[in-house]
């Protein structure tokens, strides 16, 4: 099977998602992941269960031991309220983590628990995901303590039209655009010779705000992969002045597949924040995805716990000027398929992450000093 043919298949399926597709196996093949696509199909020979399967092999204690793991990042992709069909892909996956001697399976399924968060106005809970977490737990899966993507994530729904969708927005927000438009900032479409200045953008941000990053390398495969694909595009906000060059103060990619865009990859500069270039750069990426055929906005992450404490808190209060409602699913989960191994790479896993970040923040602010 080929990129085509197995992003048209899952793209038929419920709820396809941007980290089940081709070129998501093609990057992280890049580094140290082999793609397994799996395929359910009914009795008429019609697919209609996939996962894109990831296999790697974690080495501890020096490489003397040598553990395989298994992930189906944002997946699989099923109609989940079909119950014969999600025990059967569910057993599937787990024999398969037994044949590839893998020592936990995890899944990642952008099953919904409720919409808004609880406590706030048109809150609900979803019976079907709430269900299904329960039919996880009774069948043996964890709750994992390695949340690899956001759990819940904020949605705009892009089929109104440009007027109802900025009515839609906070008067803050809104305000905030005009001004960003009114003192210079303007927003171009970017291309592949923008991507090392963006990376030094996002290195930035990172040590900015505290989160850690990967090196140049790897975000220069994502989007290369992906703009090449025609499934993302970077967005680019500038500061015009009369008599000096454009100043670039903010950019994001825009990633778009089978009618859904995602906001991943965000960053700004610490200069002329207040001319609000983040508020017009996040109006033209809704722009852009309607352009593009998009009835959804996904912009990829809220809290845990929704109070102030909450390290996203603030991204979050940003994302909800733009409009968007919350949406909470059931966040990754873990099938143990050697249970001793697994309680061993739990307990000794969060340790080595700790390490990796703290040589990672080093490593970007090496990067961002030479």
């Amino acid at each position: 099977m080929n990129a085509a043919a197995w992003n048209a298949l899952i793209a038929s399926l419920p709820n396809p998602h941007l980290l089940q597709t081709w070129e998501w196996g093609q990057v992280k093949a890049r580094y140290g992941w082999h793609a397994l696509p799996q395929t359910w199909r009914d009795d008429q020979g019609r697919v209609t269960a996939a996962a894109l399967v990831l296999q790697r092999a974690v080495s501890l204690l020096g490489g003397l031991i040598r553990l395989n793991i298994l992930y189906v990042p944002k997946g699989p992709l099923l109609e989940w309220r079909d119950a014969d069909l999600r025990h059967r892909v569910l057993k599937d996956l787990s024999d398969l983590a037994r044949q590839r001697g893998a020592i936990f399976i995890k899944i990642d399924p952008d099953v919904i628990l409720g919409e808004r968060f609880p406590g706030q106005p048109g809150a609900q809970e979803f019976e079907l995901g709430l269900a299904i977490r329960s039919e996880l737990q009774a069948a043996g899966w964890h709750f994992s303590e390695e949340q690899v993507q956001f759990r819940n994530t904020v949605l705009i729904d892009l089929q109104p039209t440009e007027a109802e969708l900025l009515a839609r927005m906070k008067q803050k927000t809104r305000y905030n655009i005009h001004l960003a438009e009114r003192k210079g900032v303007k927003v171009r479409i970017g291309n592949s010779s923008d991507l090392e200045l963006l990376y030094r953008l996002y290195a930035e941000t990172s040590l900015r705000d505290g989160f850690v990053i990967r090196d140049e390398a790897y975000y220069r495969t994502v989007w290369d992969t992906f703009m090449q694909a025609g499934l993302a595009e970077p967005l680019i906000a500038e500061l015009h002045q009369p008599g000096a060059p454009p100043e670039l103060l903010a950019a994001l990619v825009l990633f778009h597949f089978a009618g859904r865009a995602w906001y991943i990859y965000g960053m700004s500069s610490e200069r002329h924040r207040q001319v609000m270039p983040n508020h017009l750069l996040q109006w033209e990426a809704i722009r852009r995805a309607k352009i593009t055929g998009c009835q959804v906005y996904d912009l990829w992450g809220a809290p845990d716990h929704f109070d102030e404490s909450d390290r996203l808190w603030g991204v979050y209060r940003f994302k909800e000027g733009l409009g968007g409602s919350v949406i909470r699913t059931l966040g990754a989960w873990d099938l143990p398929a050697r249970p001793l191994m697994y309680s061993f790479y739990t307990r000794v896993l969060p340790r080595l992450l700790d390490m990796m970040r703290r040589r990672g923040k080093s490593r970007t602010r090496d990067q961002l000093l030479n």
